[in-house]
């Protein structure tokens, strides 16, 4: 009995150990997940119909979501993908990231073929992507496969779909990469050639996230203050102290108008914040009233809802005493202040989103103009795009367009076709302007546009050209053009009311100043005082007990601002850091300066707002040659800005971090020059 049982245990053992060692081969030979996916990413046509066979899971998805289907569409391979819809393969599946269905990659790789597979399969046509909400015909345009396009539209897709991110048709997306046949196709099926994107408010956004940053300098003080350990008896800290601080910063609380700062960070709470709940005073509080639970309700009374950007007041985080320094866009904001610098906000002048305004709102004839797509360009207009067609955003004509960017030759095509030379963004710019402006753009601190440079047409040849048309010699601009230097500005000179001879003049340019002459520029025409305080205004220095010792009369906001004298004698040098970024006719400096004092008889003492003379100016980048040759024509050395600033005083490191010029210092000196000593980078 016993040698039966025995028996009967080796034999059951054996076959349990028999069929394990069959489960581990079957799952060494079963495929692995997404292993379908893998060979036609591959490209291994064989394995795939090998693991078909085997039963593989032909849904099964890579990490990011892409399954055998998307690579198959990818590759454009309609034979694998009909294989794979015969199989079970889902044409509704979407990667991880983006949400990219098969349809999707097989029209953004222009494979005709595989779109018509899916399209056959039961594809959803109008399906969008989740980053930027782009359709498949969106990426069959931007591709340029007109029977891509030809199939999806056959299908159902709507010819003027819109993504999300910018409100862009199809079209759009075909004028922007060139792509003449889609865009022919596009039209041949109706789409609205006149059609337009998103205008983006960017001031409105700007105070949504002025806003935001306000709530959350105000969160973070709240809970340091609360979260603080109590190290003596009475010591301010805990809920009730923060929320007193936030409602004093808010004008509620017993500290009275806004601009508390909390003794935890030493920051102020800034004013015209949203009201927080009332609290007691801080000197109520006593040791005891700290509990544990202080810090959460301090972060509740912090994280009330923060103000409506709509209506929220205009002032800035940090209410502390700001250095004036180079303009930003046109806003004070000092290299290496990221709070101002952030915001694009200082509380003086217009803030860099209110520069800009307004953009967007462009047609597909706007987009292949910036873009320089003569094709499609000329493609457009034949069907009959209107030429003269300005964004919604800023009045950006077509013409405007091609020149801000430097696209002369194709500026010179438009105004050939009849584009009006006349017409002007809302910040007044035109198309004469912005030829000059291009043509000295200022260095930008990353990569910008050098179109300029690789043109056929010239600067001076499209200027007469479009002088000729009738174009305003003497239009100004409205405002300060944000896009003058790229986002970051160095030049440290507001350019509201300048002409195209005042642009000129400042790119030390004597061509193109005496073409603007030959067609009426007036030579006299300064820039514009702006509103409110500017870096390097005309506001006394302290070290003159807010006197202004120039003996200029005061010029209100609105008065002449810089002259073409002085735009020509180096503005801005002395105020910031314009060297880095100011961009001027080779050696034209002292050939600029005595055109406008010799042959347009320009007084040599004509002062700006600021008080400067041409000679500041010289002195700021430390131009003796042409120091001296303003001096030989009757230059008032002993001159003083309304800062109390001398001729020396230009020199000698007038700002931090630019350096004195020591040559120019003493050879003002020995003149009788007065030296204040004043220099800030010594």
């Amino acid at each position: 009995m016993r040698v039966q049982l025995a028996r009967r245990r080796r034999a059951f053992t054996a076959s349990a150990l028999a069929a394990a060692v069959l489960l581990v081969t079957a799952a060494r030979m079963a495929p692995p997940a997404a292993s379908i996916a893998d060979a036609i990413m591959r490209g291994d046509t064989a394995q795939v119909r090998l693991l078909i066979r085997q039963g593989a899971d032909v849904n099964a998805a890579q990490a990011d979501g892409m399954t055998a289907l998307h690579w198959a569409a990818t590759r454009g391979d309609a034979s694998v993908s009909k294989m794979l819809v015969a199989a079970g393969a889902r044409v509704d599946a979407f990667t991880r990231n983006g949400n990219y269905t098969p349809l999707h990659l097989a029209a953004k790789s222009g494979r005709a073929e595989a779109v018509k597979v899916l399209l056959n399969a039961g594809a959803d046509v109008k399906a969008a992507t989740t980053t930027g909400g782009a359709t498949a015909l969106h990426f069959a345009a931007a591709d340029g496969d007109p029977e891509t396009v030809i199939a999806l539209l056959d299908k159902g897709a709507p010819v003027d779909s819109r993504e999300t991110a910018y409100a862009q048709t199809p079209l759009m997306w075909a004028a922007s990469y060139n792509r003449v046949k889609a865009v022919n196709a596009l039209l041949a099926h109706g789409a609205n050639i006149e059609a337009t994107s998103k205008i983006e408010d960017i001031a409105a956004r700007e105070r949504t996230d002025r806003s935001l940053l306000t709530a959350r300098a105000r969160r973070v003080a709240a809970i340091k203050a609360a979260e603080a350990p109590l190290t003596t008896p009475g010591a301010p800290g805990g809920a009730a102290f923060v929320a007193n601080a936030i409602a004093s910063a808010d004008g509620a609380g017993s500290g009275g108008r806004g601009g508390v700062a909390t003794q935890a960070t030493g920051a102020a709470a800034p004013a015209g914040a949203p009201a927080m709940p009332t609290a007691a005073k801080a000197t109520d509080a006593k040791p005891t009233d700290a509990k544990p639970t202080d810090a959460t309700v301090a972060r509740k009374a912090a994280d009330a809802k923060p103000a409506d950007p709509k209506t929220a007041e205009t002032k800035p985080i940090v209410a502390a005493k700001q250095e004036s320094g180079p303009l930003i866009g046109g806003t004070n904001g000092q290299p290496g202040d990221t709070t101002r610098a952030a915001t694009g906000f200082s509380g003086r002048g217009p803030s860099y989103g209110e520069l800009i305004g307004n953009k967007g709102g462009l047609t597909a004839l706007l987009f292949a103009v910036r873009e320089g797509n003569v094709e499609s360009v000329d493609a457009l207009l034949k069907a009959g795009a209107k030429i003269n067609h300005v964004s919604d955003g800023d009045k950006t004509s077509p013409l405007l367009m091609a020149t801000i960017n430097g696209r002369f030759d194709m500026a010179k095509m438009l105004m050939e076709k009849g584009a009006d030379v006349k017409l002007l963004s809302e910040a007044g710019a035109s198309p004469l302007y912005s030829v000059i402006n291009i043509q000295w753009a200022p260095k930008s601190l990353y990569p910008q546009p050098t179109a300029q440079l690789q043109q056929k047409t010239s600067y001076l040849e499209l200027m007469e050209m479009m002088l000729k048309a009738g174009a305003d010699v003497n239009v100004r601009l409205s405002k300060h053009l944000w896009y003058m230097s790229f986002n970051f500005d160095l030049l440290g000179v507001n350019t509201t009311g300048a002409t195209p001879f005042w642009r000129a003049a400042y790119g030390t340019d004597v061509d193109a100043m005496k073409l603007l002459l030959k067609y009426g520029a007036d030579p006299t025409i300064p820039t514009i005082k702006p509103s409110g305080r500017l870096p390097g205004d005309d506001a006394p220095d302290d070290d003159n007990g807010g006197k202004d010792p120039s003996g200029v009369p005061p010029i209100p906001a609105g008065g002449p601002g810089v002259y073409p004298l002085q735009a020509a004698a180096g503005v801005g040098y002395g105020e910031g850091f314009a060297a880095n970024s100011h961009r001027h006719a080779p050696d034209g400096w002292l050939p600029s300066v005595k055109f406008l004092i010799e042959e347009l008889h320009i007084d040599v003492n004509q002062r700006d707002f600021n008080g400067y003379n041409a000679i500041h100016h010289a002195a700021a980048r430390g131009d003796t040659v042409l120091i001296a040759y303003l001096m030989s024509k009757g230059g008032d050395l002993q001159a003083i800005s309304r800062k109390g600033q001398t001729t020396v005083d230009m020199a000698n490191g007038p700002v931090q971090r630019v350096p004195p010029f020591e040559e120019t210092v003493l050879y003002l000196e020995r003149l009788g020059a007065k030296n204040s000593h004043k220099c800030k980078s010594c």
